[in-house]
Protein backbone atom coordinates (compact mmCIF):
# COMPACT_ATOMS: atom_id res chain seq x y z
CA UNK A 1 0.00 0.00 0.00
CA UNK A 2 1.73 3.10 -0.90
CA UNK A 3 1.58 5.90 1.81
CA UNK A 4 1.92 9.40 1.09
CA UNK A 5 2.94 12.24 3.77
CA UNK A 6 0.36 14.46 4.23
CA UNK A 7 1.11 16.70 7.11
CA UNK A 8 4.61 16.05 9.24
CA UNK A 9 5.18 18.86 11.45
CA UNK A 10 6.69 19.50 15.47
CA UNK A 11 5.11 22.30 17.62
CA UNK A 12 8.00 23.04 19.94
CA UNK A 13 5.89 23.84 22.69
CA UNK A 14 2.14 23.85 22.70
CA UNK A 15 1.05 27.17 23.52
CA UNK A 16 -1.72 27.52 26.63
CA UNK A 17 -4.91 27.85 24.35
CA UNK A 18 -4.06 25.26 22.05
CA UNK A 19 -3.51 22.85 24.41
CA UNK A 20 -6.70 23.46 26.52
CA UNK A 21 -8.59 23.51 22.80
CA UNK A 22 -7.46 19.70 22.45
CA UNK A 23 -7.83 19.16 26.32
CA UNK A 24 -11.59 19.87 25.53
CA UNK A 25 -11.78 17.88 21.80
CA UNK A 26 -9.68 15.34 21.84
CA UNK A 27 -10.85 11.78 23.03
CA UNK A 28 -7.23 10.12 24.04
CA UNK A 29 -4.45 11.21 26.52
CA UNK A 30 -4.83 14.89 26.81
CA UNK A 31 -1.37 17.05 26.76
CA UNK A 32 -0.34 20.23 28.77
CA UNK A 33 1.09 23.84 27.58
CA UNK A 34 4.42 23.85 27.08
CA UNK A 35 4.52 20.50 25.85
CA UNK A 36 6.10 19.52 22.28
CA UNK A 37 3.56 17.70 19.53
CA UNK A 38 3.83 16.00 16.75
CA UNK A 39 0.98 16.26 13.82
CA UNK A 40 1.37 13.37 11.57
CA UNK A 41 -1.34 13.48 8.33
CA UNK A 42 -1.44 10.34 5.72
CA UNK A 43 -2.83 9.10 2.97
CA UNK A 44 -4.65 6.41 2.95
CA UNK A 45 -6.38 7.03 6.29
CA UNK A 46 -7.04 3.46 7.76
CA UNK A 47 -2.53 3.91 7.43
CA UNK A 48 -2.48 5.80 11.08
CA UNK A 49 -3.25 2.80 13.16
CA UNK A 50 -0.41 1.48 11.84
CA UNK A 51 1.59 5.17 11.86
CA UNK A 52 0.12 5.30 16.00
CA UNK A 53 1.61 1.82 16.85
CA UNK A 54 5.12 2.36 15.40
CA UNK A 55 5.32 6.10 17.69
CA UNK A 56 4.36 4.26 20.85
CA UNK A 57 6.49 1.48 20.42
CA UNK A 58 9.50 3.19 19.53
CA UNK A 59 9.16 5.95 22.54
CA UNK A 60 6.77 7.50 25.48
CA UNK A 61 4.87 9.95 23.77
CA UNK A 62 1.08 9.57 24.28
CA UNK A 63 -1.64 10.27 21.66
CA UNK A 64 -4.95 13.05 21.88
CA UNK A 65 -5.46 12.70 18.34
CA UNK A 66 -6.33 10.05 16.09
CA UNK A 67 -8.55 10.68 13.30
CA UNK A 68 -8.96 7.80 10.38
CA UNK A 69 -11.12 8.70 7.56
CA UNK A 70 -11.40 7.10 4.07
CA UNK A 71 -9.26 9.46 2.44
CA UNK A 72 -6.92 10.76 5.29
CA UNK A 73 -5.74 9.87 8.61
CA UNK A 74 -4.23 12.58 11.37
CA UNK A 75 -2.04 11.44 14.54
CA UNK A 76 -1.03 14.02 17.22
CA UNK A 77 1.43 12.66 19.71
CA UNK A 78 2.77 14.74 22.66
CA UNK A 79 5.28 14.46 25.43
CA UNK A 80 7.42 16.86 28.00
CA UNK A 81 10.46 15.68 26.15
CA UNK A 82 10.87 17.44 22.83
CA UNK A 83 13.66 14.80 22.21
CA UNK A 84 10.80 11.72 22.61
CA UNK A 85 8.50 13.51 20.09
CA UNK A 86 11.08 14.16 18.09
CA UNK A 87 12.11 10.34 18.08
CA UNK A 88 8.48 9.57 17.38
CA UNK A 89 8.46 11.17 14.38
CA UNK A 90 12.14 9.28 13.54
CA UNK A 91 10.65 6.37 13.71
CA UNK A 92 7.47 7.22 12.03
CA UNK A 93 9.31 8.59 8.74
CA UNK A 94 11.71 4.87 9.13
CA UNK A 95 8.81 2.82 9.07
CA UNK A 96 6.82 4.22 6.18
CA UNK A 97 10.30 4.41 4.69
CA UNK A 98 9.64 8.11 3.87
CA UNK A 99 12.09 11.55 4.53
CA UNK A 100 10.49 14.56 6.04
CA UNK A 101 11.33 16.11 2.82
CA UNK A 102 8.52 14.15 1.13
CA UNK A 103 6.29 15.70 3.47
CA UNK A 104 3.26 17.96 1.35
CA UNK A 105 4.09 21.99 1.57
CA UNK A 106 1.45 23.62 3.34
CA UNK A 107 -0.80 25.61 0.30
CA UNK A 108 -2.59 28.77 2.04
CA UNK A 109 -6.50 28.01 0.78
CA UNK A 110 -8.30 30.89 2.64
CA UNK A 111 -7.26 33.71 4.04
CA UNK A 112 -9.25 36.73 5.72
CA UNK A 113 -10.27 38.84 8.79
CA UNK A 114 -13.23 40.20 9.31
CA UNK A 115 -13.12 43.25 11.16
CA UNK A 116 -15.49 44.84 13.69
CA UNK A 117 -17.32 41.16 13.37
CA UNK A 118 -21.32 42.12 14.01
CA UNK A 119 -23.22 40.72 16.95
CA UNK A 120 -25.57 38.48 14.91
CA UNK A 121 -22.30 37.18 13.28
CA UNK A 122 -20.32 36.27 16.26
CA UNK A 123 -23.70 34.44 17.75
CA UNK A 124 -23.61 31.97 15.14
CA UNK A 125 -19.71 31.43 15.14
CA UNK A 126 -20.14 30.66 19.02
CA UNK A 127 -22.67 28.64 19.01
CA UNK A 128 -20.39 26.34 16.77
CA UNK A 129 -16.77 26.83 18.30
CA UNK A 130 -15.62 24.75 20.93
CA UNK A 131 -13.28 27.11 21.91
CA UNK A 132 -13.26 30.93 23.23
CA UNK A 133 -16.13 32.89 22.21
CA UNK A 134 -15.82 35.73 19.74
CA UNK A 135 -17.06 39.38 20.91
CA UNK A 136 -18.93 41.92 18.86
CA UNK A 137 -16.43 44.16 17.44
CA UNK A 138 -13.72 41.77 17.70
CA UNK A 139 -11.82 41.10 14.48
CA UNK A 140 -11.86 37.68 13.40
CA UNK A 141 -8.70 35.57 10.95
CA UNK A 142 -9.99 32.94 9.17
CA UNK A 143 -7.48 30.47 7.81
CA UNK A 144 -8.03 26.85 5.78
CA UNK A 145 -4.85 25.08 4.89
CA UNK A 146 -4.37 21.95 2.67
CA UNK A 147 -3.45 19.44 4.37
CA UNK A 148 -5.16 19.75 7.08
CA UNK A 149 -2.84 19.04 9.82
CA UNK A 150 -0.81 22.29 9.09
CA UNK A 151 -3.95 24.54 10.65
CA UNK A 152 -2.46 23.05 14.23
CA UNK A 153 0.94 24.32 13.67
CA UNK A 154 -1.05 27.37 12.53
CA UNK A 155 -2.95 27.99 15.30
CA UNK A 156 0.39 27.61 17.82
CA UNK A 157 2.43 29.91 15.99
CA UNK A 158 -0.16 32.78 15.85
CA UNK A 159 -0.85 32.23 19.83
CA UNK A 160 2.62 32.64 20.19
CA UNK A 161 3.17 36.20 18.37
CA UNK A 162 -0.11 37.42 19.60
CA UNK A 163 -2.85 38.26 22.54
CA UNK A 164 -5.84 36.76 20.48
CA UNK A 165 -8.23 34.10 21.40
CA UNK A 166 -8.55 30.69 19.78
CA UNK A 167 -11.84 30.46 18.52
CA UNK A 168 -11.82 26.83 16.85
CA UNK A 169 -9.31 25.02 14.97
CA UNK A 170 -9.66 22.07 12.92
CA UNK A 171 -7.01 19.63 11.88
CA UNK A 172 -8.32 16.96 9.73
CA UNK A 173 -10.33 16.73 6.65
CA UNK A 174 -10.29 17.68 3.47
CA UNK A 175 -8.62 21.42 4.71
CA UNK A 176 -7.57 22.76 7.98
CA UNK A 177 -9.59 25.28 9.26
CA UNK A 178 -8.46 28.07 11.75
CA UNK A 179 -10.23 30.90 13.77
CA UNK A 180 -8.79 33.35 16.04
CA UNK A 181 -10.45 36.54 17.50
CA UNK A 182 -8.89 39.93 18.94
CA UNK A 183 -8.41 43.45 18.56
CA UNK A 184 -7.22 44.79 14.82
CA UNK A 185 -3.49 44.63 15.64
CA UNK A 186 -3.41 41.66 17.37
CA UNK A 187 -5.40 39.96 14.94
CA UNK A 188 -2.61 41.37 12.12
CA UNK A 189 -0.14 40.41 14.33
CA UNK A 190 -1.52 36.66 14.56
CA UNK A 191 -2.06 36.26 11.04
CA UNK A 192 1.21 37.37 9.90
CA UNK A 193 3.04 35.01 11.77
CA UNK A 194 0.65 31.90 11.07
CA UNK A 195 1.70 32.83 7.39
CA UNK A 196 4.80 33.25 8.08
CA UNK A 197 5.01 29.94 9.94
CA UNK A 198 3.33 28.23 6.85
CA UNK A 199 5.56 29.40 4.40
CA UNK A 200 8.76 28.02 5.79
CA UNK A 201 7.77 24.57 5.72
CA UNK A 202 9.67 22.61 3.19
CA UNK A 203 8.27 20.23 1.47
CA UNK A 204 6.59 18.68 -2.24
CA UNK A 205 3.76 20.46 -4.30
CA UNK A 206 0.43 18.80 -3.18
CA UNK A 207 -1.37 16.98 -6.11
Amino acid sequence: MAISLRTFIVLDSLQPQLASFIGKTAKGFLPLPNMAALYVEIAPGIAVNRVTDVALKATTVAPAIQVVERAFGLLEVHDADQGAVRSAGRAILQDLDITEDQRIKPRIATNQIIRAIEPYQAQIINRDSKGMMILPGDSLFILETEPAGYAAYAANEAEKAANVKLVEVRPFGAFGRLWMSGSESEIDSARAAAIAALEGVQGIAGK
